[in-house]
């Protein structure tokens, strides 16, 4: 007990813990004041999400071309951690690889058949299909990935350059002072409050995520084995799945994280060969390639639907959702991504952050967002019912019941789902618990196992009331909530990134 941040561990778990309690005693009015928490955010916060993402993404692009790209993670005569396949596998499962499995052939669909409204495209058409693709890249490439990538090098930048502690309010740096030895440390009380608002954040965030794996686990369950999806089934997959990031997140700061993640990337590069060369290639290159075209083209516009069109609710249901679940794992994701990236070079971390883990996401949805909007318009699968009637986690089954080999291909996902999470929540949970923990330094870096065991359960715990109250709804309103205290965040780290870039300018 005497390695506990006390001041950081307590407040967060005690809140949390209540708000657990409470939705336990009182789900009806537990479930009414988050829908109107939900309501009252997106009503007030809803653009701000949408202007600072953007930010991030030209902060990025910023970073690379300015001289503040050429300094090297931990000083000039630091050596990587990790290879670069390594740091690219971390990078890729430790960030947006589970929300890939889940929404890459459901969310398509939606929008095929629900395009907002100011848009003036007709449901069902050719032009919904097109927009449904570019919206998909929108949510899964360049901007999520900034979100994490941002942070990531503030924080390396913060612990390894200028010495600063194991805490967020150190990606603060540009802001602070330096000591006559060109070091930052962060006021302690600033530090405290920053962590308390992230560690909830991030467990809103990780809980969101944990309920779509367990959805996804579920419906491919009852699809291969025809096992009923129920509450008991919904308990034990929550329950393995914490059991299994805990114990490896236990086995140490590089050790699970870096096998489980090779493993993972492998398994999705045989699984996307698999589902793009005996699927309809036609079908989905042409529809990537008119995705691609209108992404770009409507860049801006996709990134600042909401505030183009305040009137539609379509942004904020969807696009904003995405944001606040990015930004809720993002801070305490950039202490664990920034940890391993010493060694490196700024330029080689927007590099293999950023450019890299969008590229592969972008190729990851053209094959799964492309088949199944290829099998909906051509009468292969009619995904629409099984979306509406059995639920967004059983659409990638329906597909995957034209292939051959099909039971096997629907386990093998299962699989893939659940490493993706369990790899996720490793190296989170990990963060997690070091925030929590006293002395952490680049020498000293592993924290307590009963930390990271009573972060599991308490994230385990959330996800499955919510899902149970509220299905993806409740998934979206915590996604939602935990956002808003990163986004916070996220702002003064951006705005400390771009002073840091324009200022490296008139450094000699």
């Amino acid at each position: 007990m005497n390695k506990i941040r006390h001041e950081v561990f307590w407040p967060a778990f005690l809140l949390l813990f209540v708000a657990l309690v409470t939705s336990i005693l009182f789900p009806e009015n537990f479930l009414e004041m988050v829908r109107f928490l939900n309501t009252e955010l997106l009503k007030k916060f809803g653009s701000s999400f949408s202007i600072v993402v953007l930010l991030m993404v030209f902060s990025c692009i910023f970073i690379w071309i300015s001289p503040l790209g050429n300094v090297r993670i931990g000083g000039d005569m630091a050596v990587p951690l990790l290879n670069r396949w390594r740091l690219f596998a971390i990078t890729l499962c430790t960030t947006i690889a589970t929300g890939i499995l889940f929404w890459g052939c459901a969310e398509p669909i939606y929008h095929f058949n629900s395009p907002p409204e100011s848009s003036g495209i007709t449901a069902g058409t050719e032009d919904a299909a097109v927009f449904a693709m570019s919206t998909v890249y929108l949510h899964w490439t360049f901007t999520p990935y900034a979100i994490y990538t941002l942070p990531t090098i503030a924080f390396a930048l913060a612990f390894y350059n200028y010495n600063s502690g194991f805490s967020l309010a150190s990606m603060l740096f540009p802001f602070i002072k330096k000591d006559k030895n060109g070091l930052v440390k962060p006021n302690a009380q600033l530090s405290s409050i920053v962590d308390v608002l992230c560690l909830f954040a991030l467990i809103a965030g990780m809980s969101a995520s944990l309920g779509t794996g367990i959805l996804t686990l579920a419906g491919g369950l009852n699809f291969s084995l025809g096992i009923e999806k129920n509450q008991f089934l919904l308990f034990a997959i929550c329950f393995i799945t914490v059991v299994a990031f805990i114990i490896s997140a236990s086995s140490g700061l590089m050790k699970g994280i870096r096998i489980l993640s090779s493993i993972n990337v492998n398994a999705f590069i045989i699984i996307a060969l698999f589902i793009f060369l005996l699927g309809p290639i036609q079908g989905i290159l042409s529809i990537s390639f008119k995705g691609l075209a209108l992404y770009f083209t409507g860049f801006f516009e996709k990134n600042l639907y909401n505030v183009i069109h305040p009137g539609d609710p379509w942004a904020n249901s969807w696009t904003v959702f995405f944001w606040a679940n990015w930004m809720a794992w993002a801070p305490i994701s950039a202490m664990f991504l920034g940890r391993i990236s010493r060694g490196y070079r700024v330029r080689e971390l927007i590099l293999f952050n950023w450019i890299v883990p969008a590229i592969f996401s972008m190729i990851w949805m053209s094959i799964f967002s492309g088949t199944a909007l290829s099998f909906q318009m051509d009468k292969t699968a009619d995904l629409t019912t099984v979306l509406n009637k059995d639920g967004y986690e059983s659409v990638i089954y329906a597909i995957m019941n034209s292939y051959p080999l099909k039971a096997a291909l629907s386990l093998f996902f299962i699989f893939i789902v659940f490493l993706s999470y369990v790899t996720a929540a490793d190296s989170n949970t990990e963060a997690m618990s070091a925030m929590s923990t006293k002395n952490i330094s680049a020498d000293s870096a592993s924290a307590p196992i009963f930390l990271k065991i009573i972060w599991g359960l308490l994230i385990g715990a959330t996800a499955y009331i919510m899902i149970s109250a509220a299905g993806i709804e409740g998934i979206k309103m915590l996604s939602n909530l935990g956002g808003l205290p990163a986004l916070l965040l996220l702002t003064a780290v951006t705005i400390g990134m771009l002073m840091l870039s324009i200022s490296s300018f008139f450094k000699k």
